[in-house]
């Protein structure tokens, strides 16, 4: 009987330390878990720092070469507002003289479908 409660205590630890090994078994894996997890998003975090940055370049080349544009457009509409103003300076006095020539001298004639009725 002896060696029956001494199997049945042998089986009873062995369940206990075989309980004990899937405990620690589990804490390894969950902690290897963890540690996968934080090793994934600082990869991510990588990641989206890099494609931030070629995306910061690539918007500053294109923002660089809109700014020249608006540049250039900024020049031809400045040089197109001083040549409008030159010619406008030349051109007045010539369209003041026609204008005051067309309202100034009057002929005045009897329209041709006019009847005299007497």
């Amino acid at each position: 009987m002896t060696s029956q409660s001494q199997g049945i205590h042998q089986l009873l630890q062995a369940e206990k330390r075989a309980k004990e090994k899937l405990e620690e078994a589990k804490k390894r894996k969950g902690k290897r878990l963890k540690q996968a997890k934080e090793e994934a998003m600082a990869e991510v975090d990588q990641y989206r720092m890099q494609r931030d940055q070629e995306f910061r370049l690539k918007q500053s080349k294109i923002m660089g070469s809109q700014s020249n544009v608006s540049y250039e457009i900024e020049e031809q509409t400045q040089g197109k507002l001083q040549e409008l103003h030159g010619s406008y300076n030349k051109c007045m006095e010539d369209v003041i003289k026609q204008l005051l020539m067309m309202v100034c001298d009057i002929n005045p004639e009897i329209h041709m479908n006019y009847r005299a009725t007497n």
